[in-house]
C-alpha cells in the first residue's frame, strides 16, 4: 500500500430507503478521491456480482438489475473487494451503518472508515442511544416506544398525553434522514403515525417535540467542529426539506451564545464518546427558548456531498472537501 495513494473501494447504493442519499454522498466522495489521485473502485453492494460496467451506472435512480440484502452477502464476500487498502462506506441507513455492514467487513478483515460494528448498532437504535445519553449526562427529550404487539391506540393515546403531552414526533427506531417520521400536533393522528413509523422499523420511537432550534455538531478525529444551524423554509426539518436545493438555510458558526455553542460540542463529544464512535460522526440537537440542549441522536455516516453538513463545518475551520475524506481515510488506516 502507498501511504499517499491508498487503493480505496467506495461503497455506494445499499438497500436501505435511503440508497438514493447514498448516491448522492458516494458521488461527492467520489469526486474528492479523483482530486486526491486514489485509485477507486465503485462498488453497490446491493448489485451483488452483477455491477455496473460504467461508472455513472452507479448514480442513477433506476436499478438495472433487482436489489436485495443476499446480494450485499455475495458482493462483501467476493474478489470485488481484494487487493483493497481501505473501504469507504458512503452507505446510509438501515443495514448500512447499523453494524450490519460493518460486520461483513469485519469478518472479511477489511479495514473502513467511520464507526466500528458496536457503535454503529447502538448509534442507529435511537431508544439504545437515548439510554446511553441519559446515563452519561446528556440531555434528550422524553420518550416512550410502541410496536404492533403493544399498540392499542387508545391507552397509548392517554399514557403519550400524560406522559410527553402534543406535540409529539414519531419515527422509525432505526432509519435516519428523517425517514417515517411526523409531527403529531393532537391525538387525531397518532395512530397514523405510529402506524407509518412501523413500515420502517419494529419500533416506533414517540418523543417529546421540543419547540426551538436545530444544531449540528460534526466531529471530526475526536474533534467538535463549530456549531451549525438548520433554518427550514417552513414547518420542520423533515426529508423534503433536507435533499431539495433552497429548502433550508445553513448557518455556520451558529448565531448563538459562545457558552451555549462550547455546550453543544461538550455534549456531542461526550455522546460521540459514550457509544464508542470512531473517525467521524454528526450529533443533532434541539435548542429550545431557553437555551437548553437536547440531543436528537448521532449519525455515524452522516451525508458527505460538498453540500452536505459536516463539510459545511469542516469549510467553516479551513478543512476542504478533499481534506475530510484524506483525513477520515488516514485515520481509519
Amino acid at each position: 500500500m502507498s501511504s499517499q495513494n491508498p487503493k480505496v473501494a467506495l461503497l455506494v447504493g445499499g438497500t436501505s430507503p435511503e440508497r438514493q442519499v447514498s448516491k448522492m454522498s458516494g458521488k461527492g466522495v467520489l469526486q474528492a478521491l479523483n482530486t486526491l489521485q486514489y485509485p477507486t473502485k465503485i462498488i453497490d453492494p446491493a448489485y451483488g456480482l452483477n455491477q455496473p460496467k460504467e461508472e455513472e451506472q452507479f448514480f442513477l435512480e433506476n436499478d438495472f438489475v433487482e436489489i436485495s440484502n443476499r446480494n450485499c452477502i455475495y458482493a462483501i464476500n467476493s474478489n470485488l473487494l481484494e487487493d483493497i487498502d481501505i473501504v469507504f462506506s458512503a452507505l446510509h441507513g438501515k443495514w448500512a451503518e447499523d453494524g450490519t455492514m460493518q460486520s461483513l467487513l469485519e469478518l472479511r478483515g477489511l479495514k473502513y472508515t467511520g464507526s466500528k460494528v458496536l457503535a454503529s448498532a447502538l448509534a442507529m437504535d435511537k431508544e439504545m442511544s437515548k439510554v446511553i445519553f441519559r446515563q452519561v449526562g446528556v440531555q434528550t427529550a422524553d420518550w416512550r416506544i410502541a410496536n404492533d404487539s403493544k399498540l392499542d391506540p387508545k391507552s397509548l393515546i392517554s399514557e403519550i398525553k400524560i406522559e410527553l403531552g402534543f406535540p409529539c414526533v414519531i419515527k422509525p427506531n432505526d432509519q435516519g434522514s428523517t425517514v417515517g417520521l411526523t409531527l403529531v400536533k393532537d391525538e387525531k393522528n397518532m395512530t397514523e403515525g405510529i402506524k407509518l413509523a412501523l413500515q420502517y422499523s419494529s419500533k416506533a420511537l414517540i418523543e417529546k417535540y421540543i419547540p426551538g432550534r436545530e444544531l449540528t455538531v460534526a466531529i471530526l478525529l475526536n474533534e467538535a467542529l463549530p456549531v451549525l444551524e438548520i433554518v427550514p423554509k417552513s414547518g420542520m426539518y423533515d426529508y423534503k426539506h433536507k435533499y431539495t436545493s433552497g429548502m433550508s438555510e445553513y448557518i455556520v458558526p451558529a448565531k448563538i451564545p459562545g457558552s451555549v455553542a462550547e455546550l453543544a460540542q461538550q455534549q456531542a463529544l461526550k455522546a460521540f464518546n459514550a457509544l464508542g464512535c470512531d473517525g467521524y460522526a454528526r450529533i443533532d440537537f434541539r435548542l429550545n427558548d431557553n437555551y437548553e440542549l437536547y440531543c436528537l441522536e448521532v449519525n455515524t455516516l452522516p451525508g458527505m456531498t460538498s453540500t452536505s453538513l459536516v463539510p459545511k463545518a469542516a469549510k467553516a475551520v479551513g478543512i476542504s472537501f478533499e481534506e475530510l475524506i484524506k483525513s477520515i481515510i488516514q485515520q481509519a488506516l
